[in-house]
């Protein structure tokens, strides 16, 4: 590979990273809202508990994603940000409000309810947002003169590929976090929580990969293009169900919250999600934003890529410990999951 697919991998890397780790968190806000005046009211404990540390760290891979975009495809990052401009604000607008609420609830106890109220919402609408970059990079929808690009919002927003993504993201979130969320419940030993959780991972997930279905069914001519090349990587897609189905069937067999091997079937759905955005994103290639915006046409130079690749590797070695902590600190560690049940 040359340096500019080595550059648009590690973009997409972030992307994936964020992708999960943003749906953990999102999703966490959302059942933290469902169940806090539930019977159930375990599973609203353990999303609370996951998603306290959790929100401060999400983001920091974004920051990432945005600072390699800019260094490494500095045109594309220009036109996107063009392009971008009324969903990108709202996303702004609604992680300022949904972090303002995180931080000061945790000294201001009596906003508490409104906060799970906020962080709900948000988690519904701000992947929702964020899905819009799909179709808006398969093309149809923009419009250029010279380098600067528009986006036409009305014939995004009129035409339904546009909600077949953006019913994929957010039942993926909801899909990811629940199985996230019931390996939490585990640590736990919460097996209240824990049923619950397992129960949303088996009934979200067959619901997803149909709304992932209606995705590539929903693909206009005008991006027959990708179409084609998605077909074409049809073996990444066949690996990403196989992982599918096996995470499905680990969690069906894992009826308790002591049976261990529930763990096996999280990192199946990684990866299941991993390979089907590695067959995505190579089928997307060479277009960053089809047509005009290619790979190679906005890669940075290539004493650039160098030094933005290794301000990352430094960025990224410095962060890696503290990543580690916090994973053994909270994540898996079972006095403070388990603390207050």
């Amino acid at each position: 590979m040359n340096e500019a697919l080595w550059g648009i991998s590690l973009i997409w890397a972030l992307v994936f990273i964020y992708a999960i780790a943003g749906s953990v968190d999102f999703g966490a806000g959302f059942w933290a809202m469902i169940y806090q005046r539930h019977k159930d009211a375990h599973a609203a404990t353990i999303a609370n508990r996951y998603l306290s540390p959790l929100w401060e760290v999400t983001n920091v891979f974004l920051v990432l994603f945005a600072v390699s975009l800019v260094g490494l495809f500095p045109s594309a990052a220009f036109a996107l940000g063009s392009v971008l401009l009324v969903p990108g604000d709202l996303i702004l607008i609604l992680l300022t409000i949904r972090t303002v609420f995180m931080a000061y609830t945790h000294v201001v106890h009596k906003f508490q309810y409104l906060l799970r109220i906020i962080s709900g919402v948000t988690g519904l609408l701000i992947p929702a947002l964020l899905m819009t970059v799909f179709p808006i990079a398969q093309g149809g929808y923009l419009s250029h003169a010279g380098e600067v690009y528009h986006l036409s919002l009305s014939g995004l927003l009129a035409h339904w590929t546009t909600y077949t993504y953006i019913l994929l993201g957010i039942l993926s979130e909801l899909f990811i976090s629940s199985v996230v969320l019931a390996d939490y419940a585990r640590v736990a030993e919460d097996p209240s929580a824990y049923r619950v959780y397992r129960r949303h991972a088996l009934r979200l997930g067959p619901v997803a990969m149909v709304s992932a279905l209606l995705v590539l069914w929903g693909i206009p001519s005008s991006a027959s293009w990708l179409r084609n090349d998605l077909f074409a990587q049809g073996w990444l897609f066949v690996v990403s169900g196989i992982f599918f189905i096996i995470g499905i069937f680990i969690f069906w067999v894992a009826r308790s919250v002591e049976q261990k091997v529930y763990r096996l079937g999280v990192i199946a759905v990684v990866l299941q999600y991993a390979f089907a955005m590695l067959a995505y994103g190579r089928a997307h290639l060479p277009y960053i934003v089809y047509p005009g915006i290619t790979v190679q046409g906005s890669f940075t130079n290539v004493e650039m890529f160098r030094a933005a690749l290794l301000v990352l590797i430094i960025g990224i070695a410095i962060l890696f410990p503290g990543f580690v902590w916090f994973w053994r600190l909270f994540l898996e560690s079972k006095s403070y999951a388990g603390e207050g049940r």
